[in-house]
């Protein structure tokens, strides 16, 4: 282990990641698989991007939001994945203290804001659906600038209230992670105090931030339903539903996994590492694929932004 001798004790300047496996077999299939993911995951969301910017009939607050989740997913992909990338290939699989701290913090600043994201994107469905007539007055492009800048400021928040406690913990060994990146409870098992206020203080913020989140998203759910029961046309509340399936299933796919993870105390968590593969690495590989194959307008525009640079070809 290598440390820094502070005082009687050791500091620990760098951390060991043990991975997902120690089968260098095993670590060659998650290269191919996360290389092959990460990938896909720039590549679709820089379409949706291009898209979207490209093409004036999504100029809405709808396609704003979506380009805005984009950029969330590349960079909630791009904490992670490309130094675990380094590690199923590298023999030596370390990371600095400071390195770590920057991923945890950037981790919790992205993944905070995505959550607080996809609670903006329900409101925004509850009033285009419940109140279509003042919805471009209520949604201006004022309010929508305002409203994606504050996700970016409450996910930061959100983040120094995780990381922060954790900088006045002591990390005096073992100093290996048992997790693919640094990740919350897996560093709370290598405090040499017993991390119980930092897990406290942990559970507590991502308590409020789920709960606070998961509140809005149902309540904006419960007024769309009813909305869409009143309703005659059966075509008509099919068209409904089918626009807010999309957000919805990206609502379960980041929440549920980190509902599980992180609404806990730390001890065993063996099912830990298969989830934060989920909400890291899956999630933002899905959220385009499931936006894209369920909405009509935005494959248009993409069959009409790809044809177009064929063409110039």
């Amino acid at each position: 282990m290598e440390g820094l001798a502070v005082g009687n004790e050791t500091r620990v300047t760098q951390f060991i990641l043990l991975g997902l496996s120690s089968n260098p077999d095993f670590e060659i299939v998650f290269f191919v698989m996360f290389l092959v993911m990460y990938l896909l995951t720039l590549a679709g969301n820089i379409l949706i991007l291009l898209t979207i910017y490209s093409n004036s009939q999504l100029h809405s607050p709808m396609y704003f939001f979506l380009s805005n989740l984009s950029v969330l997913d590349l960079c909630h992909s791009s904490v992670t994945v490309p130094k675990s990338l380094a590690n199923f290939i590298l023999k030596k699989k370390t990371i600095s203290f400071s390195d770590c701290i920057t991923q945890l913090f950037f981790l919790h600043f992205i993944g905070g804001g995505e959550c607080f994201h996809l609670t903006l994107m329900a409101y925004d469905r509850y009033v285009a659906i419940c109140n279509p007539l003042r919805y471009t007055t209520i949604m201006s492009r004022r309010v929508c600038l305002l409203l994606v800048v504050s996700t970016w400021v409450l996910g930061f928040i959100h983040s120094c209230g995780q990381t922060f406690p954790i900088l006045q913990m002591s990390f005096c060994g073992p100093n290996e992670i048992n997790h693919f990146f640094c990740e919350t409870h897996a560093l709370y098992l290598l405090i040499c105090s017993s991390p119980i206020i930092t897990e406290i203080v942990d559970m507590a913020n991502s308590g409020s931030l789920t709960l606070s989140c998961f509140l809005i998203v149902f309540i904006s759910y419960a007024y769309i339903v009813s909305t869409v029961l009143k309703i005659r046309s059966a075509e008509g509340r099919w068209k409904v539903f089918s626009t807010c399936a999309s957000h919805l299933m990206v609502v379960t796919f980041l929440f549920g996994p980190g509902v599980f993870i992180y609404m806990r105390p730390s001890g065993t968590f063996a099912a830990d590492k298969p989830l934060s593969v989920f909400y890291t690495v899956v999630t933002p590989f899905l959220n385009p694929c499931i936006y894209t194959f369920r909405n009509e307008k935005v494959k248009k525009a993409m069959k009409k932004l790809v044809g177009r640079n064929v063409s110039f070809q």
